[in-house]
């Protein structure tokens, strides 16, 4: 068995779109206005963005848990992602650390999502 997708629910479909784009280098395959967005990041996995119907003045609705890992090969690749986030005009609460035998960074953006990029190839 192999987990092929996954629906996150976010406030702002373009500001999302555009994120997983620019941050992370998937690709639109398919928007049906501004509800739903299908996204593929090139390597078997597919993203689909649907517009919350939430307050969209509220925090993302996730467990304080939550989050969105990914995992990278180097060090030096959670650095250069550390400097690519904060050219894109997001700024991480804290620096790459070893946490848990990785070598991880934590961020959240699009209205209160938890995002992490950890490498274990030390």
């Amino acid at each position: 068995m192999k987990l092929n997708h996954m629906n996150l629910g976010v406030h702002d479909l373009s500001e999302a779109v555009t994120f997983f784009e620019q941050v992370f280098d998937f690709q639109l395959v398919d928007r049906k206005g501004d509800f739903i967005a299908a996204m593929n990041d090139g390597h078997g996995f597919s993203l689909v963005l649907s517009k919350l119907q939430a307050d969209p003045d509220s925090a993302a609705p996730y467990p304080k848990d939550f989050h969105v890992g990914f995992y990278v090969d180097t060090k030096s690749e959670v650095d250069q992602f550390y400097k690519k986030l904060a050219a894109f005009g997001l700024a991480s609460e804290n620096e790459p650390r070893m946490i848990r035998a990785g070598y991880t960074l934590y961020f959240t953006a699009l209205r209160g999502i938890l995002f992490e990029v950890t490498c274990y190839n030390l």
